[in-house]
């Protein structure tokens, strides 16, 4: 069986409008969004050592212990990340960018002295009681989701052809909220040294560690995820994505559950039951929101991994439950494995699948040497020879 005319537009059209296979530069001399990018990491930096500097000597047990532990923190999300950024995949220098972002410009750059500022004007405003219960959620949700959010306007500006859809200001999002997690998680491991006044460093490192791990499932990579998701979509970078309400309402969402993360105490009103309840339930409706956004964002680049593949497909290098599992969702992928008998087999297939997809993205829509390879290795893997022609 032969590709139609059709397909082979349409799977040149995907690979047009998704960016996919470009690569990322970030260094642009004469693009503005570089300078703006360079001086909120390079004023971040520079707000790391002068916020650590300091103390850096007397509280370095404290330090390390935090920067190793956040570290080992990293590499579960990083793998987790891996596998969501499958659909039309962003370039890993592109995901180092958001993260620097995340780490050094929202949190230091922005958050710290901006949360500091209004955190005092919240307490004139009102009483300590009130600034005690209210201040945080009235503060963070404003000026870090924005912060952060800023990140990935730039990263557009820096990448418009690779940053498109609502599905790359997921991915993107989530790595900006990493960075600033971690960043700000080895602030508090600072902080909780100097508050004991450098007594069982780490002890207490330990501690937060345990605290803000389990507490940063549902903190600021899933903010900055849905926050940016919703941010594309009111930009409506991708033909037919535009959805101003949807968009806003879903970073008003992310802010929302910002806030109530940060005013456990205020909104439980002292009540125990309730202030042991409350966190649960607001975790479980986070990731049902978050899964929510998750796939209506990936909806375009299902389509276009489809479209990318199948020619492919028409020529009989996929069959249509295989190119069903790799463009489609997790009902399909759990419906494919139980079709070939096996995980490990689905897993080696889809990787195959999508390995040739991201072939053909970068060459866009020719044939080269690394496609016929990734063609080849997939058939091999389907146990077939050569393409039915």
């Amino acid at each position: 069986m032969t590709t139609t005319p059709e397909a082979r537009t349409a799977q040149l059209a995907a690979i047009e409008e998704s960016g996919w296979g470009r690569p990322f530069r970030l260094v642009q001399p004469r693009n503005l969004a570089f300078w703006v990018y360079l001086l909120g990491v390079g004023g971040g930096a520079l707000a790391v050592v002068r916020y650590f500097g300091p103390g850096a000597h007397f509280y370095r047990p404290a330090l390390t212990g935090g920067v190793l532990l956040f570290g080992l923190y990293l590499v579960p999300w990083l793998l987790l990340l891996r596998h969501q950024n499958r659909y039309t995949a962003q370039p890993a220098t592109l995901l180092a960018a958001a993260f620097a972002w995340g780490g050094l410009a929202a949190t230091f750059w922005i958050a710290l002295p901006a949360n500091t500022a209004l955190l005092e004007i919240w307490t004139k405003l009102g009483s300590t009681a009130f600034a005690s219960d209210w201040a945080a959620g009235l503060t963070a949700p404003i000026n870090e989701e924005f912060g952060k959010a800023l990140g990935l306007a730039l990263l557009i500006g820096l990448a418009p052809r690779l940053v498109r859809g609502a599905y790359d200001g997921f991915i993107i999002g989530a790595f900006i909220g990493l960075g600033f997690q971690v960043f700000e998680d080895v602030l508090y491991v600072y902080n909780g040294a100097a508050q004991t006044f450098g007594t069982d460093q780490l002890g207490s490192s330990f501690q937060i560690f345990v605290f803000r791990g389990v507490a940063g499932i549902v903190s600021h990579a899933l903010f900055s995820a849905i926050f940016c998701a919703g941010l594309m979509w009111v930009l409506g970078r991708t033909p037919g994505e535009r959805n101003v309400p949807r968009g806003v309402l879903t970073m008003l969402a992310a802010m929302v559950f910002h806030f109530a993360w940060d005013d456990m105490a205020g909104l439980s009103g002292g009540i125990g039951a309730v202030a042991v309840v409350l966190p649960f339930a607001i975790a479980a409706l986070e990731l049902i929101t978050l899964f929510y956004v998750l796939r209506h964002a990936a909806r375009q680049e299902r389509t276009w991994i489809r479209q990318l593949l199948q020619p492919e497909a028409d020529a009989g290098v996929l069959d249509p439950a295989l190119l069903g599992a790799v463009s489609g969702l997790r009902k399909d992928r759990k419906a494919f494995r139980k079709l070939v008998h096996g995980r490990r087999r689905a897993r080696h297939l889809l990787e195959g699948a999508s390995d040739l997809a991201r072939e053909l993205a970068r060459s866009r829509g020719s044939e080269t040497g690394e496609v016929a390879h990734a063609r080849a290795e997939l058939l091999r893997l389907r146990g077939g020879g050569q393409v039915p022609m």
